[in-house]
């Protein structure tokens, strides 16, 4: 691949998957993605009634115009994951640029401090082996970044494999998370470290014409916050300002589009303020989008669970 110099990319005309395109950011991404010229598979459990308006919208085949469709995911299981992509396949005939955006953020059923068996707050069974939060925040970015690398190696007969003229992209939802670890969130915070590692361990692979980079917003206003009280008693709205997800959303674009933006680029997003997470000596997230003022209030609902009477001990099942 040496020698070979890398061809602009445009999302116009490609064909885009987005995981949790349901709401929130993802939904801002795979919008923002269609205005743009950009076919658009919205994979999620489930559309919220803003994101189904979007799919209406842009179902209709009308020629050159992009389109929508939506393909119920649990991303968690993997031949749906798979499906995701046979489902582009059918459609639209290839894949371009795919976004494994679906994300939690430390539910109570699936949460560092409700215990597997030990919290009846908690859908995490102890003999599973296994965290729901982690499927979700870490695995599935994982599990479907290898398998948009395998198809653009090892395309379907009438596809063309990738190339620095051909040119491939994957962009993931990392978070400030991934730099500024809270008490409340040790799951989540975890995930997203690794979320971010993952991405700067496949920088290299951007010479095969595969780019795979991330972003990492601040504090966002979507439903993961707004529609959680336990999660709101952390933002003080007086004085702690959101950022939006059409301003992360624009952040994805851009790493999708700008040649600056190589492999391995984490792109940070708060309020009004975008850029580069350097990989060492980073001072860190600060300013307008980035902190909430009520943090103490989680830590002290973190301590008063760890006050309790046998915390994390496995409750006896009832026969």
């Amino acid at each position: 691949m040496a020698g070979v110099a890398p061809v602009p990319f445009s999302v116009f005309g490609k064909t885009a998957i987005v995981t949790g395109a349901g709401s929130g950011i993802n939904l801002s991404f795979a919008e923002l993605l269609l205005s743009h010229g950009c076919n658009v598979v919205f994979a999620d459990l489930a559309l919220r009634p803003e994101a189904q308006k979007v799919v209406d919208t842009y179902s209709p085949k009308t020629d050159g115009k992009p389109r929508a469709v939506f393909v119920k995911t649990n991303v968690i299981e993997w031949p749906q994951l798979q499906r995701m992509f046979e489902v582009a396949d059918e459609e639209f005939g290839s894949v371009d640029i795919v976004c494994p955006g679906a994300g939690v953020y430390e539910p109570h059923w699936s949460n560092f401090w409700h215990p597997p068996g030990a919290s009846t707050a908690s859908k995490d069974a102890p003999d599973s082996g296994r965290y729901a939060i982690l499927d979700i925040c870490l695995t599935h970015p994982i599990r479907t970044t290898q398998l948009a690398i395998a198809a653009w190696l090892s395309p379907k007969p009438g596809q063309q494999k990738v190339s620095p003229t051909n040119p491939k992209r994957v962009v993931h939802v990392s978070s400030i998370a991934a730099q500024r670890s809270p008490l409340i969130a040790p799951l989540y915070g975890a995930s997203k470290h690794a979320v971010s590692g993952f991405v700067r361990s496949l920088g290299d692979i951007d010479v095969l014409g595969i780019r795979v980079n991330g972003v990492a917003p601040g504090v966002i206003k979507t439903p993961l916050w707004t529609e959680h009280p336990e999660k709101l008693q952390v933002v003080d709205e007086k004085q702690d300002e959101w950022a939006t997800p059409e301003e992360v959303a624009k952040a994805m674009l851009r790493l999708l589009e700008d040649d600056t933006m190589v492999g391995g680029t984490i792109l940070e997003v708060g309020h009004n303020q975008t850029r580069i997470v350097q990989a060492l000596n980073d001072p860190g997230p600060s300013g307008s989008g980035h902190t909430v003022s009520g943090l103490m209030n989680g830590y002290k609902e973190v301590f008063e669970w760890l006050g309790q009477e046998g915390w994390g001990k496995i409750r006896p099942s009832k026969l």
